[in-house]
């Protein structure tokens, strides 16, 4: 399948990678573009080996699949540039956070098959969770080959549409609140007497033995966090300052403040094709 990435920013660069490391993609199928940025541009291509032009009208008309990667702010500018030139036959699909099928269908007055997904960045290395929705024009086929492409970067599940803003704030922006803990747990660490290296290396495999526990096990997170937090001990000692510091509440807000700017982005895009008159 002939795919072209509009886009060339760390999602694209992680579907790639994980793509042609799983063999589901290969070099010679692959077209990158993006507005403006050819420093951006070539960095990928010379990464990955992949093709990219700016040549936007040959390049729509000679895909199969259009995978739309772009900053939410940008997916207007970037509808109206490929709008017209699109293959009827195209499938597309969206990576774009917070923007709706029915918003691009109406931006690109697109009757054609359209799926919206919400992967992470750890995709790159196989281990992104990404859910899925499709519009009502999506084939069995095509719906196939989007699991398939997903699958081989990590996991996936098809959702309602209505579930993708709160999917988008738990596990889309999630890895960056797992580098964010690990950030604190090193400066903590190195502040407090730990050597850099030593700290970072307990770190990284302290959230991977965490991880495969929670995976592996079958048991709960809570279960798990009790098995591991003797009364009287250093465990609770630490539970007890993150509860003291209200940390649980700190995590409730972060998940909603994630959500509603992702339904705001939405909002601010109708806003403007509103005044714009699409």
């Amino acid at each position: 399948m002939k795919t072209l990435f509009f886009g060339a920013g760390s999602m694209a660069s992680s579907i790639i990678s994980g793509a042609l490391a799983s063999n589901f993609l290969k070099k010679e199928e692959i077209t990158v573009t993006n507005r403006s940025n050819q420093q951006k541009l070539h960095e990928l291509t010379n990464k990955l080996g992949v093709s990219s032009s700016y040549d936007t009208k040959a390049l729509l008309q000679d895909c199969d699949v259009i995978i739309l990667a772009v900053k939410p702010k940008d997916c207007l500018d970037v509808l109206s540039k490929i709008k017209g030139f699109i293959s009827p036959q195209c499938f597309i699909i969206s990576v774009l956070a917070g923007i709706s099928l029915a918003t691009i269908e109406e931006a690109l007055n697109w009757k054609g098959s359209l799926a919206r997904a919400m992967p992470n960045t750890s995709a790159s290395v196989g281990k992104s969770a990404t859910a899925i929705s499709f519009n009502n024009v999506a084939t069995d086929q095509e719906r196939e080959w989007t699991l398939g492409l997903f699958n081989s970067i990590g996991i996936t599940s098809i959702t309602e549409e209505n579930q993708l803003d709160l999917i988008t704030a738990l596990s889309g922006s999630g890895p960056a609140y797992i580098y964010y803990v690990a950030e604190i747990l090193e400066s903590a660490a190195v502040d407090i007497g730990l050597n850099k290296k030593l700290a970072k290396e307990f770190i990284i495999q302290t959230i991977v033995g965490a991880g495969e526990m929670l995976k592996h096990t079958g048991l709960e997170a809570e279960e798990l966090r009790k098995d591991v937090t003797s009364q009287g001990g250093t465990t609770e000692a630490g539970i007890k300052a993150l509860q003291q510091h209200e940390v649980e509440q700190a995590f409730y807000d972060c998940i909603e403040s994630a959500k509603n700017r992702s339904e705001e982005l939405r909002e601010e895009i109708g806003r403007i094709m509103q005044k714009q008159s699409y």
